[in-house]
C-alpha cells in the first residue's frame, strides 16, 4: 500500500514539476523573478538544491516534524534518459496541525502531508517552492480553521527561511 501511495505521489509531483517548468520557461515568466503558480509560494535560495533540502530536512527533524520521503525528480528522469536540472521534493507533515484540516474537510488529505520542491531554473537560480496553506484551505473550503492556517503559514515561513539562508 505504501508503494502505491509513493507511486501516486511521484506521478503527481512529477506532473507538478513539469507544469512548474512549463510556466516558468514557456509562458513569458522570467527566471530572475519569482515564479507565479497559483497557490504556491516560491523563494530564492542561496544554496544548491541538495543543500537547500538538506537544511530544510534538518530543521524539520529538529522541530519534531515527520519526514515522509525525499524524492529526486532529476535522478528519476536520468534513469529514463531525460535531462532535468536539479529538482528534489521533500514530503513532510505535522499531525498536530494538519489533522485539524481533516476534521474540517477530509479531502485536504490529497494536499497533505505538505511538500517542498527545491529546483534550479535555467539561469542556475535555486528556488524553494511549497503550497500555501491558505490556498489548500480555500481549495477544500475550510473556513473554520483560520488559526491553524496562520500557524502553518508562520511555521513554513520560518522553516523555509532557514533552508534558503547561507
Amino acid at each position: 500500500m505504501k508503494r502505491i501511495i509513493l507511486l501516486l505521489l511521484t506521478i503527481t509531483t512529477f506532473s507538478f514539476s513539469s507544469v512548474l517548468y512549463a510556466n516558468a520557461e514557456h509562458h513569458g515568466q522570467s527566471d530572475s523573478s519569482t515564479p507565479e503558480v497559483q497557490g504556491m509560494i516560491s523563494i530564492k535560495s542561496t544554496n544548491s538544491v541538495k543543500v537547500t533540502l538538506d537544511k530544510l530536512e534538518a530543521v524539520l527533524k529538529k522541530k519534531g516534524i515527520t519526514i515522509v520521503t525525499r524524492w529526486s525528480h532529476d535522478a528519476g528522469a536520468k534513469k529514463v534518459g531525460i535531462k532535468l536540472r536539479p529538482t528534489e521534493l521533500l514530503i513532510f507533515g505535522n499531525p498536530k496541525l494538519g489533522s485539524h484540516f481533516f476534521t474540517s474537510q477530509q479531502t485536504a488529505g490529497i494536499d497533505l502531508p505538505l511538500k517542498a520542491l527545491a529546483w534550479q531554473d535555467s539561469k542556475g537560480q535555486v528556488w524553494l517552492s511549497y503550497n500555501d496553506p491558505a490556498y489548500i484551505a480555500g481549495r477544500h473550503k475550510i473556513n473554520d480553521r483560520a488559526e491553524i492556517v496562520a500557524k502553518m503559514t508562520g511555521a513554513l515561513k520560518k522553516l523555509t527561511a532557514v533552508a534558503v539562508s547561507p
